[in-house]
């Protein structure tokens, strides 16, 4: 196949574009490292990219703006893209509260230029569309919870697997950038329902893996895994530090993107994340890094949360996993975080 992977220099777009380039196909990536201009140096993905040229066989790189929508329709007509798994995004939900303007044009406006070339260009092209959790808002924070040691829990047995795709999206504060990505997230399910394209919209939960460049705004267990390394210090924000996130590995990703390419489902929304069984609280995640390094975190409690933060998020999987079978998840907390500190130290030089 003919892809096209935009934000091809971060987590899932790397991820996408080393898996399908090792299977054969002809990959175009879509970045200009706005990640630096969001987050400076720290979110520089340069490394990233120099890391796939040098690994890949048919990974071509653009240099391009997605809010360009001249240059993206020539980018179109160009090449005959069969699959376009667009990644690129503003996707911290403090930042968009400093560049709001910003945030609106690269996630909805940027989704709207590619979903509309496609369909000048490339109809029967499979879409995919990382959208978020947060599309959610806090509606997640209104689900019964109860208090355990080192977490937050859901009270009800109904609830244990998690939030699935019925939670509402309105009527809750969701941030900026929630806003933005649930503008994306709509007219991405209204290309696949209204023009019947192959579109599909996965709301991801925390997504992980050894190549993302986290930062304090956005990759938390990223960034935490680094101030872990390099004796950093960390603020955890609220909730005493007993939040609750599902983590799913990179490459768990990208295979239910190849599931949903092989047998699309056009405008259907899926939950991803890792489950029930890779949620970990912060307080848990903390422990559980400094086992793996031997030492003691640096880190300080903040009273105050995050504005709209979800108290505990678990993305339920059913869905996903009944209309594709073949598909599961596998990697699990610990050797996702084993594997993200073995990358951390070699990135930091220490031993």
């Amino acid at each position: 196949m003919k892809i096209l992977v935009t934000g091809s220099s971060g987590l899932i777009g790397s991820e996408a574009v080393a898996h399908f380039d090792a299977h054969g196909h002809d990959v175009v990536g879509v970045d200009n490292n706005m990640r630096r201009v969001f987050f400076g140096a720290a979110g520089d993905t340069l490394w990233n990219l120099d890391r796939l040229k040098k690994a890949t066989k048919r990974f071509k790189h653009a240099e391009l703006d997605i809010r360009d929508r001249a240059g993206i329709d020539e980018l179109f007509k160009a090449h005959k893209f069969e699959l376009i798994v667009h990644c690129a995004a503003q996707p911290s939900h403090d930042k968009a509260r400093d560049i709001p303007i910003l945030d609106f044009e690269v996630n909805a406006l940027g989704t709207i230029n590619l979903l509309e070339a496609t369909r000048q260009h490339c109809p029967e092209a499979v879409f995919v569309l990382f959208s978020t959790n947060k599309v959610y808002g806090d509606a997640p924070n209104e689900i019964p919870m109860k208090e355990l040691p080192t977490r937050w829990e859901y009270a009800r047995p109904e609830d244990y697997d998690g939030v699935d795709e019925t939670c509402r999206i309105d009527q809750t504060l969701h941030s900026l950038f929630g806003a933005s990505k649930a503008a994306a997230d709509l007219v991405a399910q209204e290309y696949g329902r209204y023009f019947g394209m192959k579109v599909g919209v996965f709301r991801g939960g925390c997504l992980t893996g050894p190549s993302h460049s986290g930062v304090e705004l956005h990759g938390f267990l990223s960034y935490l895994v680094k101030m872990g390394v390099t004796g950093g210090k960390y603020s955890v924000f609220g909730y005493k530090g007993k939040q609750v996130r599902d983590n799913i590995h990179s490459y768990d990703v990208v295979r239910a993107i190849e599931e949903f390419a092989a047998a699309p489902r056009p405008g259907e929304v899926y939950n991803l994340g890792g489950g029930r069984g890779n949620s970990i609280s912060m307080l848990e995640a903390i422990a559980k890094i400094e086992e793996l390094t031997g030492r003691k975190m640096d880190w300080k409690y903040v009273d105050e949360n995050r504005k709209g933060d979800h108290i505990c998020y678990i993305s339920n999987l059913s869905k996903l996993k009944k209309h594709y079978p073949n598909w599961s998840i596998t990697r699990g907390i610990d050797s996702i975080l084993e594997e993200m500190t073995l990358a951390a130290r070699i990135m930091a030089g220490v031993k």
